[in-house]
């Protein structure tokens, strides 16, 4: 209730942003009842087609326990994407504006498709590395944006207030999308966290457009517009994200997949790299950066990677621990 009331007193006298909103609030409650049906209508499909797995973290012996679908993420995401379409026809002011959304969407549409490939055949470390970067190249080829960064106060007598890195800008926008898409999904493994990191992120994603919303003039049309544009995306992915959380968070029925985990990663790099705020959302990946961090050392071989990277329920105590492996 504070974000949609800070949302809709921000700016009453900006059509394109109230009809944005108002149309996005919308279509946002919808994708919340329609995921809440559909996930549980996929159940038994995902089931059949053997798309599942079992719990690590619930108590009682391996073979003993309930088989759950996992790739659940393969319905938020496919929802969204028509939600996002939908967005796009009314809201579409200029051809600036399709042009984002048309990017925006492709590549969101790829790293799903990526997800459920990999859900599927279990892709190797190298190709999620990959594949992000050619989902990232219509975000790349659309970008209007500044390839400036602001030095702090103590290396200004040195460099200046302000840097140009040029194309190097570029590329570090094709690696931040790389790091969002993967950092959901090495950060996983535990019921809900997953779905709630995102749901978290996302929140104040909205939060802050809310506020930039309000310092930045009705008349500076270029610069609100990224704004909008970011919150036409991620208020529909926090819709079908928590009706996604109510089913995964613990204990779970359905296991979301690297194909959510991707989704989520892709729809934060595409909202921060258009949105012209990637510095900022970097800001709240910090956890992610740290576990990406941790993580390195395995990713890369030099300490062993087990084929779960999670922690192990003692039944005893009743709390996870850490293992090297769970066979």
């Amino acid at each position: 209730l504070p974000l949609v009331s800070g949302a809709l007193i921000t700016s009453p006298n900006d059509p394109l942003y109230m009809k944005t909103f108002g149309l996005t609030l919308i279509l946002s409650l919808l994708l919340y009842k329609a995921n809440e049906y559909l996930i549980p209508g996929f159940t038994d499909l995902l089931l059949k087609a053997k798309l599942c797995g079992k719990d690590l973290n619930k108590p009682g012996e391996m073979k003993d326990k309930k088989e759950i679908p996992e790739s659940m993420g393969l319905i938020p995401g496919a929802t969204f994407i028509i939600v996002g379409t939908i967005t796009q026809l009314f809201c579409s002011s200029s051809t600036t504006a399709i042009i984002h959304h048309n990017a925006g969407l492709l590549a969101i549409s790829m790293m799903i498709l990526l997800g459920f490939v990999d859900c599927v055949l279990n892709l190797r470390w190298r190709h999620k590395l990959i594949m992000p970067f050619f989902a990232t190249l219509p975000l790349i080829i659309c970008y209007n944006g500044m390839t400036t960064i602001v030095i702090p106060g103590f290396l200004r007598p040195i460099f200046g207030p302000l840097v140009n890195l040029g194309i190097l800008y570029y590329l570090y926008m094709i690696l931040f999308a790389i790091f969002t898409t993967n950092a959901i999904n090495i950060y996983a493994g535990i019921n809900g966290i997953e779905v709630g990191q995102s749901i978290v992120i996302a929140s104040s994603v909205a939060i802050y457009n809310i506020i930039e919303l309000t310092r930045i003039s009705f008349d500076l049309s270029t610069e609100r517009f990224p704004h909008i544009f970011s919150l036409s995306l991620i208020l529909p992915f926090i819709a079908c994200s928590l009706a996604l959380f109510g089913y995964n968070k613990y204990p779970s029925q359905v296991f979301v997949g690297d194909t959510y985990t991707y989704f989520a990663g892709m729809v934060f790099a595409v909202v921060g790299i258009l949105g012209h705020f990637t510095k900022t959302l970097l800001l709240l990946f910090i956890p992610q950066i740290l576990n990406f961090l941790l993580s390195f050392p395995q990713l890369i071989g030099v300490v062993t990677c087990p084929r779960h990277r999670l922690p192990k329920l003692n039944t005893g105590t009743y709390k996870l621990e850490c293992v090297h492996n769970h066979y």
